[in-house]
This record gives C-alpha cells, structure tokens and sequence, in this order.
C-alpha cells in the first residue's frame, strides 16, 4: 500500500514529492472549480487528458513506421497515443453538451497544468495548439445543428489538422532544443498525415457508437440533457 501510495504521489508530481502539498492543493482547488462550473465525469476526463498526453510526448517514444528512405526522406513516426489524442476532441463535445461555454475553463486549467507535467516547449506548442483547435471544434459544434454523432465527426475533423500542424512544430522544435535534432524532424508532410489519421481513428470509433445509440433511440441526438444521462447509465 505504501510503495501504491508513494508512486501515486510521484506521479501527481511529476516525481517532486517534495511539492506534494501544494500540488494536492491546487488540484483539489481545480476540481472544486470544475465541479461548481457543473462538470462532472466527462469533464474530469477531459482535464486529466491534456496534461497526461503532454506529459507523455515528452517520456514516452515514437514508433518509428518508415526508416528515412527515398521514398519518404525523413521517415515516418507516430506517438502511442495519438489515438488518444483524437479522443480529446470527443470528450470535448461531451463536455460541452453538459457544460456549455464553460467547457473553454475546463481547457484553460488542463492547458495550465501541463506547463507543470511537460516539457515548457512541448506545453506551449500543445497548449496553443489545444487551445486553437478546440476553439474551432467548439464553434463547430456550436454553430452546426446536426446530430451529435454527425457534429463529433465533423469538428474532430475540422480541428486535427489544425492540432497537428501546430503541435508537430512545437515538438519539432523541442527536440531541436532538447536532443539537438535537425529541423524537419517531426514536421513533414508524411508525419503530418499520418498523426490525422491516427486522431481521426478515435473520433470515428467513438462518433459511430454514439450513432448506433441514436439509431437504437438510446441516446437523443439533439437533447444534450438526455444524452448525459443516457452516456452516465453505459
């Protein structure tokens, strides 16, 4: 139970037990925002993500798919959790279905928290480009009136690109600074198209449960009210 403890407390922050009061602290204050804001289980979900998904760009490796060749020069790599990251985008919508506009706090502290767990290059380039790309997803998911298994596809792919454009600069450049690597080391077409895919793959999986419970008249498409209800009971 200790050794569970004493890793639990490591992870929290970001092996600085020492800080392990504030930190303990400041998250309960963030949760206590999120909660009187009205999130509950998606939002939690949603705050935890971002700031575990920078925090791993910077510890977890690529998979490299493709050797530098002459078909594609620099190679081909793609995160683990790039699928994951194109879950972000689902969440999102979740979230906002419950929470509305106030869906934008819960990104504002997950994006907050990550300078703590990442790498400061990884966090900026991550947080602006969180922040950019799930504007553009919440507008979209605003201003369109299709169902919501329709609106999750469409704004999932309206946003990756955005995402993965920005954050693959951000990473190229930490690993310049970081390993001293070539610029191009992570912002290249073939890198580019494939981190989308992988994104997309998430939201499409997701955006076809949700419309296989539609179609079963499980979940109201255009009822955000019904609909949490509907996801609290699967």
């Amino acid at each position: 139970m200790l050794e569970f403890w004493n890793a639990l407390i490591s992870a929290l922050t970001n092996q600085q037990p020492d800080l392990k009061y504030i930190v303990l602290f400041g998250l309960a204050v963030t949760a206590a925002i999120i909660w009187i804001a009205n999130g509950r289980f998606w939002a939690f979900v949603y705050f935890a993500t971002i700031p575990f998904l920078n925090w791993s760009f910077g510890v977890v490796g690529s998979i490299t798919l493709l050797d530098p060749g002459t078909t594609f020069a620099r190679g081909i790599e793609i995160h683990p959790l790039t699928v994951v990251t194109g879950l972000v985008f689902v969440f999102r919508d979740f979230v906002q279905r419950r929470m509305g506009h106030k869906v934008l706090i819960v990104m504002a502290l997950a994006i907050a928290w990550s300078f703590f767990y990442a790498w400061p290059v990884i966090a900026l380039a991550s947080g602006i480009a969180f922040a950019v790309s799930e504007i553009v997803d919440w507008l979209i998911f605003t201003l369109t009136k299709y169902c919501l298994s329709t609106r999750i596809l469409l704004s999932s792919a309206i946003a990756a690109p955005v995402d993965t454009t920005i954050f693959l600069y951000g990473a190229d450049l930490a690993r310049q600074m970081q390993l001293g690597e070539e610029p191009g080391n992570m912002l290249h077409l073939a890198n580019w198209v494939v981190f989308i895919i992988g994104k997309m793959l998430g939201a499409a999986v997701i955006s076809y449960w949700i419309r296989q419970r539609e179609n079963q008249g499980k979940i109201d498409p255009y009822d955000d009210d019904k609909m949490n209800a509907a996801l609290a009971r699967s």
